[in-house]
């Protein structure tokens, strides 16, 4: 019997641990009552504005991870391009963050800014053309460079799209992403630069993408950090730690709570669930957004 064959017998039996991998397991913090109940699932709080990221699902089509979406009540999909927009807008879904350029290669370089101010212009174009929030930067790798001028350097590269940002009416997003396994040498890996980086912009559309799995394999101490940055942060991405997969009681952050500690600092903007599932990825996508539906 295939995982897929027996999470159907699961479901027909109405199972109430499934304990493969510790997921669901009895006495789990977010363990649904039975797997019928977790495969119907639909948003019902809805006070945290929830979206996905497709390369999470590369066995899906955008076609199928949007309908999906929009059954279960998300709001859109993070880092879709141009063409699979229509997509989304047939099914009541926006793009909820506009990718620009690449990660290695960012504004943290003079000579590169040149380059990446065409790429994140062209997105903030695009992006307030269709009517849709956000776009997308990145820091890029130190190779070298003292943090300090890295910092400078990006300052200046914001500040060359930032008042067209400003006037389309775009929020553009720096994302925090951790230097220890998945990124290495990436200067962006710290909230406290992050931040930094926007005070110095000092304009209000310029937000931070704070990664909590980036974050907590990065530095930790989330929920502290969120409180404390709140106003520089715009969007949110979710993951388990360890290993970037599902929000269950096998890794070591407690989503509900991190969720509400968003709430509380008056966040109106998007959580994107960016984890990578290890059994049944429709199933596990409804149970991340449950965890996190407060």
């Amino acid at each position: 019997m295939n995982r897929r064959q027996f999470l159907t017998k699961s479901i027909a039996a109405g199972a109430v641990g499934w304990t493969a991998g510790g997921l669901f397991a009895n006495g789990g913090i977010d363990t649904p009552e039975n797997m019928g109940e977790l495969q119907d699932f639909k948003i019902q709080n809805g006070r945290i504005k929830q979206t996905t990221c497709g390369w999470c699902y590369r066995d899906f089509s955008t076609e199928e991870l949007a309908a999906h979406g929009a059954k279960i009540g998300l709001s859109g999909l993070d880092l879709t391009t141009p063409d699979e927009w229509p997509i989304l807008r047939k099914y009541g879904l926006i793009c909820t963050m506009t990718p620009s350029h690449d990660i290695k290669v960012g504004l943290n370089r003079i000579k590169n800014h040149e380059a990446v101010c065409a790429k994140i212009r062209q997105s903030i174009e695009l992006t307030a053309e269709a009517g849709f929030p956000n776009v997308i930067c990145f820091s890029g790798n130190r190779e070298g460079m003292d943090d300090e001028e890295g910092l400078e350097n990006c300052v200046t590269g914001v500040k060359k799209v930032i008042g067209l940002a400003e006037e389309k009416g775009i929020i553009l997003h720096m994302e925090l992403l951790n230097s220890k396994v998945n990124h290495k040498d990436y200067m962006c890996d710290h909230t406290a630069w992050g931040a930094e980086l926007a005070r110095r912009v000092g304009s209000p559309n310029f937000k931070l993408l704070y990664d909590i799995y980036h974050m907590q394999v990065q530095e930790g101490d989330v929920i502290a950090t969120i409180r404390k940055f709140k106003e520089y942060i715009g969007h949110y991405h979710t993951a388990g730690v360890p290993g970037r997969h599902e929000l269950d009681q096998t890794q070591e952050l407690y989503y509900p709570a991190i969720m509400e500690a968003i709430l509380e600092t008056g966040f109106q903007g998007y959580v994107g669930q960016e984890f990578i599932p290890t059994h049944d990825p429709p199933l596990m996508l409804n149970h991340g957004v449950k965890v996190c539906d407060v």
